[in-house]
């Protein structure tokens, strides 16, 4: 199958689960049992060939949970993919049986306490501990009825057994992203939830990627503070792989079932326990991986006017983050403590590219002396528009701001994308695609000026004639489209008109009076 194809494929099985289950579980829940099932469905699979070793005479799921071979191998699995499943407890016996049990829910829940229970004492416990939280099997969301549970339960497990596309990691598709991508383009506005806050599309994560991690060839370690599902440090190391990442990955997250997802992202594209550090907890006021600074590529789509204690925490004036700006973001917009962090935890080598409202760019205050910071020190490379309508849930041309340690010349660039070429119309939101990526990626590479599209201005100019205005509009005039006008043409047409028309009413006068002659 295409990736097309399997794309198709994928949403024509979620909407067919979603048909199966509907009525009980919200549209917003319903997409942690899809998600859930996909992962268990994974990690069974992959755990299942890791113990087979590629040996096609021998099944993993066939053998008995007694078998005394198990033992022998049960601590050397759990180190090597940080945690341990019992034939019984694959995915594929579980769905097997799904229709006909009557224990469904709680052995699914006893399953899923095993599996993270097995990580406990080892060195991926807290990588492993909780993953299965939000896939709550006994919740009343799936029917007050333990038998209305087992049939949602089981329609769940069925849909996504029949999806076939191979090896999970051979398909076509980023599975689990495009599967969360649909999710959330069907359900989020309906939650009356903000799809950005949880959700980088993927083209604009895999140009935030390339931004970050532009001209490197290897990189200590990748680091988003605001990691959401995991996409854009994901989309980094894809970026990264001819290449090489000495750390691994490392993501801070708030919101728990997002860094649950994230985590599961993380073990759905083979990153495995050792490979990634993902913490849980909020980066602005309990900032992690203080100690693993700094990253050398950053990456991140913070939330927009994010409301902070900022200026009521007195000690926060007095952070190393905070403290060179001599400024705090505004309490009800948190967006340049979020750069701020970024730019703490940079390397001298790196580049951060992150995700900014557009408002930051230009408003007084605490803002623009955060930006007067930002610009004297020569940290801004580049600030880039985009087009309106790429994120779920807000239809705003948000920015990347682009943020380096090792600029070579006192200039930021500026790059218009919002029109024409770096984008496609599609039904509910634009839509950007590799060429457009493509396109932006080598306006950034070269520097150019480019009439109506990119232009690099010096520091001084940014500072004194701008006030140290930093939106994009300010120094790329945008094109003007209005239709060109031939004044001189104009009134000759409209002569002419006018001549017509005063013929016109010649003849009808001399019409009437020849009417009103014969009455």
């Amino acid at each position: 199958m295409t990736h097309i194809q399997q794309n198709e494929e994928l949403k024509r099985r979620i909407w067919q689960i979603a048909n199966d289950v509907r009525g009980t579980v919200d549209g917003w829940d319903f997409k942690q049992y899809v998600l859930g099932a996909l992962f268990y469905r994974f990690i069974s699979e992959n755990f299942a060939r890791y113990i087979e070793g590629g040996d096609d005479s021998f099944r993993y799921v066939d053998i008995a949970d007694d078998n005394g071979a198990l033992a022998a191998i049960k601590e050397d699995a759990i180190k090597t993919k940080g945690y341990f499943i019992y034939p019984s407890q694959l995915f594929a016996n579980v769905v097997a049986n799904a229709n006909g049990n009557e224990n469904l829910n709680t052995d699914l829940k006893a399953i899923f306490t095993a599996i993270e229970s097995s990580a406990m004492g080892y060195d991926s416990e807290e990588d492993i501990k909780g993953l299965f939280d939000d896939f709550d099997t006994t919740s009343n969301r799936l029917g007050k009825a333990v038998k209305d549970k087992n049939t949602r339960l089981a329609a769940v497990l069925k849909g996504v057994n029949e999806l076939d596309f191979g090896h999970f990691e051979d398909s076509e598709i980023d599975l689990f992203g495009d599967a969360y991508e649909y999710l959330i383009g069907n359900y989020a506005a309906n939650a009356g939830k903000s799809g950005g806050e949880f959700f980088t599309p993927q083209h604009v994560s895999k140009l935030i990627a390339q931004l970050a991690l532009h001209g490197q060839t290897s990189v200590n370690k990748i680091y988003d503070p605001a990691a959401g599902s995991g996409s854009l440090l994901l989309q980094a190391k894809k970026r990264m792989d001819d290449h090489f990442i000495e750390e691994g990955l490392f993501g801070q997250e708030v919101n728990y079932t997002t860094y649950n997802l994230a985590r599961m992202n993380m073990f759905l594209h083979n990153v495995n326990y050792e490979d990634f550090n993902m913490q849980l907890g909020n980066t602005l006021t309990e900032p992690r991986f203080k100690e693993d600074k700094p990253f050398d590529a950053i990456v991140s789509n913070p939330p927009y006017s994010l409301k902070w204690i900022g200026s009521d925490d007195p000690t926060l004036i007095n952070d190393d983050r905070f403290a060179p700006a001599g400024a705090l973001a505004p309490k009800s917009k948190a967006d340049f403590a979020f750069v701020l962090h970024a730019l703490n935890y940079l390397s001298s080598k790196g580049r951060a590219a992150i995700v900014c409202f557009p408002g930051i760019f230009y408003r007084g205050g605490a803002e623009r002396k955060i930006r007067q910071y930002l610009v004297d020190n020569n940290f801004v490379e580049t600030v880039i528009s985009l087009a309106p309508n790429l994120f779920y849930g807000t239809t705003i041309a948000v920015n990347i701001l682009v943020l380096s340690k090792h600029k070579t010349d006192t200039k930021v660039q500026f790059i218009d994308a919002s029109g024409e070429g770096f984008f496609k119309k599609e039904t509910k939101n634009n839509v950007m695609a590799d060429p457009h990526v493509k396109a932006i990626t080598e306006l950034f590479d070269r520097k150019e000026n480019v009439e109506h599209v990119a232009k690099s201005v010096r520091m001084e100019t940014i500072a004194e004639e701008n006030d140290y205005n930093l939106s994009v509009s300010a120094y790329v005039e945008a094109k003007d489209t209005r239709e060109i006008v031939n004044i001189a043409e104009l009134n000759q047409e409209i002569e002419t008109a006018a001549r017509k028309i005063d013929g016109l009413r010649k003849d009808i006068d001399a019409i009437v009076a020849e009417i009103e002659g014969r009455q």
